[in-house]
């Protein structure tokens, strides 16, 4: 398919989903390139962004408005201890919404609450500290799968020996709820009464074949998602790994990722 064909599907859906590597330049590049190109179709998009808890919205909202600079957005939106990524990676994202007036969304919650479902399951949780989220769909055996085996399978001194083994199940848990936390701010952002497209910026790992967020969206009544991501020349591309894969320039390959620093997110 050419990208304007793919783009014109995607736009007349209720959510978009564009995945990534956080410390590759080339993969904000194109996500930006991909909300400039749902701009042309339709003018009603929300991003929403990993990167930031919904806590943060009115800070997003001072910086779409152009009411700060950049160095005070990064600041307000403690884009250091919250995230942690050199934040030129995804300026040109956040220059484009502001440029653009497009209305920028935080996804994420608080790294405890992650890991306190980790630990104490979903109804362990009191309810004035579940960040009004819901309980995610469980994870499929497929799903399952997919994580356990990005995470290194069953490697010397992992006490987890296979997918379904109990020991994984606090991984599962955590992972679950980051992909349930994305799902609920971008549906109850599209169920307002302007039912705009929102477009997702989240990491590859919590999109590929839709056992993730997408998975958590339908749960949620969003069925009509798209997932695009990128691709580098060389890498296998597998069924099912998204609806459509952009496949990036050899010549940005060689970028040189950035160090992975103490964050919000997940690696």
């Amino acid at each position: 398919m050419s990208t304007a064909e793919v783009l014109a599907q995607a736009a007349g859906g209720q959510a978009v989903l564009l995945g990534e590597t956080h410390d590759s330049a080339c993969n904000h590049r194109w996500q930006m390139h991909v909300c400039a190109g749902l701009l042309a179709h339709r003018a009603d998009i929300v991003i929403g962004f990993e990167m930031f808890p919904a806590r943060l919205d009115p800070v997003l909202a001072d910086w779409v408005a152009g009411g700060l600079e950049e160095e005070t957005f990064a600041e307000r939106a403690e884009w250091g201890t919250v995230w942690g990524f050199d934040i030129a990676l995804y300026m040109p994202l956040f220059r484009f919404a502001r440029d653009n007036g497009i209305e920028m969304i935080g996804l994420n919650c608080r790294r405890g609450l992650v890991r306190e479902v980790g630990q104490l399951g979903w109804e362990g949780i009191p309810e004035a500290d579940r960040e009004g989220l819901t309980s995610a769909a469980p994870a499929s055996p497929a799903h399952r799968q997919y994580l356990f085996d990005i995470t290194g399978g069953a490697r010397p001194g992992r006490a987890a020996r296979s997918a379904e083994d109990p020991a994984f199940d606090r991984f599962v848990r955590a992972q679950q709820t980051w992909d349930r936390a994305f799902a609920c701010r971008l549906a109850d952002r599209h169920r307002r009464p302007d039912a705009p497209l929102v477009v997702g910026i989240i990491g590859r790992g919590h999109l590929e074949f839709g056992g993730g967020t997408p998975a958590q969206l339908a749960d949620l009544g969003i069925s009509r998602t798209t997932v695009l991501l990128p691709h580098r020349p060389g890498d296998v591309a597998r069924e099912g790994q998204g609806d459509a894969m952009c496949v990036m320039p050899a010549t940005l390959a060689s970028e040189t990722p950035a160090p992975r620093p103490r964050g919000d997110g997940p690696p």
